[in-house]
C-alpha cells in the first residue's frame, strides 16, 4: 500500500509543477497599439524571468468594460491612461501600479501604390478619389477620438465623416488601410512603424497639437493572482531596453518631446 501512494504521488508531479507554472504566466491587455512593441518586450521578460506572458490586444474601452465585469488580466495597458484611473475609483486595480507608461502618436497612413499624395497633410482626405477611410471607432478606441479631434481641428470632419470605415481597433484599422478596404487610414505611428506595415506604405505625422494629447496608462488589476509578475514586467519596462524598444516603434516616453516636430 505504501508503494502503491508513493507511486501516485510520484505520478502527480508533473501535472501539479505545470498548474505552478501557469499560476505564474503573466496575462497582459494591451492596447492595439502596442502590438509589436510588447511582443519584443513580452519577449525579453520570458528570457529574464522564465515564465511566460499572454498578450492579448483589442481596444482600451472594450478591456476597461471587460475588466469590469471580472475578466482574468493581470496588467492593464491602457491608450487612455482615464481607462485605468476609472479602475482604481471603482476599487478595481491597484493604485500605487498606476503611472503613464507613453504617449502614442498618429499618422496618415497610404498603401505604395497609393496615387494620394499625402505630403499635403490632413488636406489629402479632401481628394475626391477617396471613397473610404479607416479610422477607429472613436467610441472606444482612443486612438479613433484623436483621429476625430484632429479632423475638427482643421475643419474637415464634416466634409468626410460620411466617408469612414470603423475599426473595432487600431490594428483593424491599419488592417483596412493595408488591404485596400480603406484608401486611407489614420492609424497609430507604432503600427506605420512595424515590419509587417513599414515596406508597404508612407506615412504623414499628425502633429500633436492638433488633438488631445494620448496619454496611455497601466495598472495592476487587484483581482489578479500574480500581482508579483505584474510588478516584474512594469520594472522591466523601465529599462533602457524596453524603452529603446518603445522609443523605435515611435512612442513619446514621459518627459521627451514627440518625433518629427
Amino acid at each position: 500500500m505504501a508503494r502503491f501512494i508513493l507511486v501516485l504521488v510520484l505520478s502527480l508531479l508533473p501535472a501539479t509543477g505545470a498548474n505552478i507554472a501557469i499560476a505564474e504566466d503573466l496575462t497582459i491587455a494591451a492596447a492595439s497599439d502596442l502590438n509589436f512593441a510588447f511582443r519584443e518586450i513580452a519577449a525579453e521578460y520570458e528570457h529574464t524571468t522564465g515564465n511566460g506572458v499572454r498578450l492579448v490586444f483589442g481596444s482600451s474601452g472594450n478591456f476597461y468594460a471587460q475588466i469590469q465585469n471580472g475578466a482574468p488580466f493581470d496588467l492593464y495597458f491602457s491608450a487612455d491612461i482615464g481607462y485605468p484611473k476609472k479602475l482604481i475609483d471603482e476599487g478595481l486595480a491597484v493604485p500605487n501600479s498606476l503611472y503613464q507608461y507613453a504617449t502614442g502618436q498618429i499618422v496618415l497612413w497610404v498603401p505604395k501604390e497609393s496615387s494620394l499624395d499625402i505630403t499635403k497633410g490632413m488636406d489629402t482626405l479632401l481628394d475626391p478619389a477617396i471613397k473610404k477611410i479607416a479610422i477607429a471607432n472613436p467610441k472606444h478606441a482612443p486612438y479613433g477620438r484623436a483621429a476625430v479631434s484632429a479632423m475638427e481641428h482643421y475643419k474637415i470632419y464634416e466634409r468626410v465623416k460620411d466617408k469612414f470605415v470603423l475599426g473595432e481597433n487600431i490594428s483593424q484599422t491599419a488592417q483596412f488601410a493595408q488591404s485596400g478596404a480603406a484608401d486611407i487610414g489614420i492609424i497609430a505611428l507604432s503600427l506605420a512603424l512595424a515590419p509587417t506595415m513599414q515596406p508597404l506604405g508612407s506615412y504623414w505625422l499628425i502633429p500633436q497639437d492638433a488633438h488631445p494629447s494620448i496619454d496611455q496608462g497601466v495598472a495592476i488589476i487587484k483581482a489578479s493572482k500574480n500581482q508579483d509578475g505584474g510588478r516584474k514586467f512594469l520594472e522591466l519596462l523601465q529599462a533602457p531596453a524596453a524603452k529603446a524598444i518603445m522609443k523605435r516603434y515611435g512612442f513619446v516616453l514621459p518627459g521627451e518631446s514627440a518625433t518629427g516636430e
